[in-house]
């Protein structure tokens, strides 16, 4: 039985189980199995009058819902092949991916985004909102047959170096990833079934559609956000007791608790601040901060935890690593985190966090049937069924990154016993006018862990004298200066920073910086901040 029948046969045996619950601010409002299977119908009904045949390509334009769910399975189940879109990406940039897919049919959510679709891309076939779609008459009819290397889905690369590439999973990818991501939560302590599931990462992106078709297949619940504005309100309705993230919102509800505390100042402040430094210092911390430390964890931190999240017995992290004292902080509180590592590529995942073998910084161990071996130069490389058959339409690109059957991830790691660190993208490494490779990543993880007033930076120095910081806002330079003395105080002379270069402008997938999943858009980023950036160096004291 593949994924795409389990999932069917689980909405119809086990309709209470297999569900998914929008989350509406104070709302929970559940969609069981007959109701996903009665919108799944009528979206095979629509793809039936519009003449969508196997193997073409339906593009999905729209925000997480359960009708994302029942749009993206209909296509499947028609034979089709979903091309998830980002919802809050340039609409000149989604018509660069709807000019490579060539989808025959295009489902916006909305009027406005299908509008927004049109007007960039005047050359567009069938386009239809959901209102459309869900308002067709059914189709039961079988699932059309998916032979084991049939796509099932294109999903874009971010465009991090350069034009989005169309990275195509097949079904046997999917067959794979499934079991290994369900074995390894039934590792974790309490991990194995009608578990509280938050999710609001985008389901366009690979990691996010497996955790949704996880949960499915397990079969176990999962909780949908449906307002990413108001993601506080929905997680206190949701009560979740694991879900997934991205370091951005972990870094940012570390800094949210420390700025709450120290505002509210008193002994409960000064217990978090001593219990902090003695939890990062380890054995070196003073008896002082030790008795500190251990009356934090019995009388500030549950407090802290409860206020995160009263139910929470883990988070998962992935998209990109997570500062080690980030790690270390959750799990101070007692909430551990597991890291994930993968790339579109892999089918979203190529490793993930043991429980038993956590180690802060690092991203786990790879999954059973997945082998991985490190070049020379550091690269990754990876072999396993979870490795996409390549990009649509490129063979040269698809040519550069599978060679000799492994597939070349692009990224620099480190590896003790089998638990990955990864160190950068290679493409990223800089090397100033001393000569020295110097993967840009860690230092700028250090910086923001340093000082929590910074949300972004970025670290240049590519053929230049030496390593500076672009500091995005206007945060208090004494704590800039010292979150840089922290970061070059155990570093050679080569890799420190000397220079911190002050910018306004945020980092945005809307003004071309940041991907549509956060990650840095470093030449772009480069060349719209090149003027400050000059002058900054000219300018060094």
């Amino acid at each position: 039985m593949n994924f795409v029948e389990r999932i069917f046969d689980h909405l119809e045996q086990l309709p209470s189980r297999a569900t998914l619950i929008e989350v509406h601010g104070e709302r929970l409002v559940p969609f069981d199995g007959k109701a996903l299977l009665g919108d799944i119908a009528k979206v095979r009904g629509f793809l039936h009058t519009r003449g969508v045949k196997p193997g073409d390509r339906v593009a999905l334009l729209a925000p997480n819902s359960a009708r994302w769910v029942c749009a993206d399975l209909g296509v499947i189940a028609s034979g089709a092949i979903t091309v998830p879109l980002y919802d809050k990406q340039a609409p000149a940039e989604l018509a660069i991916m709807m000019r490579s897919a060539e989808p025959v049919l295009s489902i916006a959510a909305t009027d406005t985004l299908r509008d927004s679709l049109a007007a960039a891309w005047p050359e567009h076939g069938t386009l239809a909102t959901f209102d459309e779609v869900f308002a067709s008459e059914p189709i039961t009819a079988p699932l059309h047959p998916i032979e084991a290397s049939d796509p099932v889905a294109i999903i874009y690369t971010s465009g991090t170096s350069g034009l989005p590439k169309g990275v195509v999973l097949s079904r046997a990818n999917i067959d794979f990833m499934i079991p290994q991501t369900i074995a390894r939560l039934a590792l974790v302590p309490g991990g194995s079934g009608g578990d509280r599931v938050f999710h609001f990462l985008p389901f366009c992106f690979a990691a996010s559609r497996m955790m949704m078709w996880t949960q499915l297949s397990r079969p176990n619940p999962l909780m949908i956000s449906t307002d990413l504005t108001n993601l506080v309100e929905e997680m206190d309705t949701a009560k979740p007791e694991y879900f997934l993230n991205v370091p951005a919102v972990l870094e940012r509800i570390r800094a949210g608790v420390g700025n709450k505390v120290r505002e509210r100042g008193g002994i409960a402040a000064s217990l978090y601040a001593r219990g902090v430094r003695a939890e990062f210092d380890g054995a070196a911390a003073g008896v002082m901060d030790r008795l500190a430390l251990a009356l934090a964890k019995r009388v500030v931190f549950p407090r802290i935890k409860t206020s995160i999240g009263p139910n929470l017995r883990f988070l998962i992290s992935g998209s990109a690593p997570l500062a080690e004292e980030t790690q270390r902080w959750f799990g101070m509180l007692g909430i551990p985190v597991y890291q994930a590592y993968g790339l579109t590529e892999t089918t979203g995942i190529v490793s993930l966090d043991l429980p038993d073998r956590t180690v802060p910084g690092r991203v786990g161990v790879a999954l059973d049937g997945v082998t991985t071996k490190i070049t020379g130069d550091g690269e990754l490389c990876v072999q396993g069924d979870n490795i996409f058959p390549g990009y649509w339409n490129l063979k040269d690109e698809t040519d550069k990154v599978l060679r000799d059957g492994w597939f070349h991830t692009g990224d620099q790691v480190e590896m003790d016993d089998g638990n990955l660190k990864i160190v950068g993208r290679i493409k990223h490494l800089i090397i100033p006018e001393s000569g020295h490779n110097i993967a840009p990543e860690p230092l700028e993880e250090r910086f923001l862990s340093a000082c929590p007033s910074v949300t972004q930076c970025m670290v240049v120095g590519h053929a230049r004298a030496f390593v500076a910081v672009l500091v995005v806002g206007a945060p208090d330079v004494a704590a800039v200066d010292a979150a840089i003395e922290a970061v070059n105080a155990p570093l050679p002379s080569y890799r420190k920073i000397r220079k911190a270069i002050h910018v306004s402008e945020p980092f945005t997938p809307e003004n071309g910086l940041l991907t549509a999943n956060q990650k840095l858009r470093r030449a772009a980023i480069e060349k719209h901040f090149a003027a400050a950036i000059d002058a900054g160096y000219a300018a060094r004291s």
